[in-house]
């Protein structure tokens, strides 16, 4: 077999293989590691014709360093699209922690998720709306692109992929506040009612009213947080590869 050929798909492959195992959607543990393996090889045969134009065999050596530089491409784009999209699981923490479900956190060995009912479902839910749509594509198709900007073996200024990380962490927590936002001011001003309530009239014990009230607005208003997450999807993805493309 031509190695001018074998040497750039294989590096292609170890670049795809690693951005698979973080990035979402297709980092979850429900997928077998065998249907990952195949489709990073699939995609590194699809990408071929780029990445062997121009392509010089190396030394075993020098191969050897190009599959960890590849590796470390990979999983910083990976981490970058994750980092993007946690914003949607974060707000479900948001929710769970300020409305009482957090006492209910459970951990889920497929999602490598430990939280409660919203963190679960809103995780659920972000990732079959990214299969659903057509955000995964556009996702492999950001990582194609980065065949384009990173030649294989040419590795990255850690510079840029640092501050584009910092950003996408300050931007991760901003879309969580931002995604859950309404809804945690009403549990706030919940509180205080109640805690007023308290004051006014002991007799009521009205922080015995309390649990049923919050799980009244949670469910309430929640459901219209759950009926905007198609919308907040496309926008996460549209950040995630305006955040890939800044490091390439």
């Amino acid at each position: 077999m031509d190695l001018a050929w074998l040497e750039p798909v294989m590096l292609a492959g170890v670049r795809m293989v690693a951005f698979i195992v973080i990035a979402p959607p297709f980092s979850y543990n429900a997928f077998p590691a065998r249907i990952k393996a195949m489709l990073a090889l699939g995609l590194a045969v699809a990408v071929s014709p780029a990445v062997t134009a121009g392509y010089r065999p190396m030394d075993t050596g020098g191969f050897f360093g190009a599959l960890v530089l590849e590796v470390v491409v990979g999983v910083v784009l990976g981490f970058l699209v994750f980092v993007v999209f946690a914003a949607v699981q974060s707000a479900g923490s948001l929710i769970d922690l300020f409305s009482g479900f957090q006492m209910a956190q459970a951990f889920d060995p497929q999602s490598m998720v430990n939280g409660a009912q919203f963190t679960r479902l809103f995780q659920m839910s972000a990732l079959a709306l990214m299969f659903s749509s057509d955000a995964y594509q556009l996702i492999l198709t950001g990582l194609t692109r980065s065949f384009d900007s990173i030649p294989l073996g040419g590795g990255l200024a850690m510079a840029e992929p640092a501050a584009a990380a910092v950003q996408a962490v300050t931007g991760m927590f901003l879309s969580a506040v931002q995604i859950a936002g309404p809804l945690l001011v009403v549990l706030f001003l919940a509180d205080v009612g109640l805690g007023l309530l308290n004051r006014v009239a002991p007799a009521l014990n009205a922080f015995a009213l309390g649990f049923p009230l919050k799980i009244l607005l949670t469910l309430t208003l929640g459901s219209v947080v759950f009926l905007a997450l198609p919308r907040i999807i496309s926008s996460l993805t549209q950040e995630a590869l305006s955040t890939m493309m800044e490091v390439m």
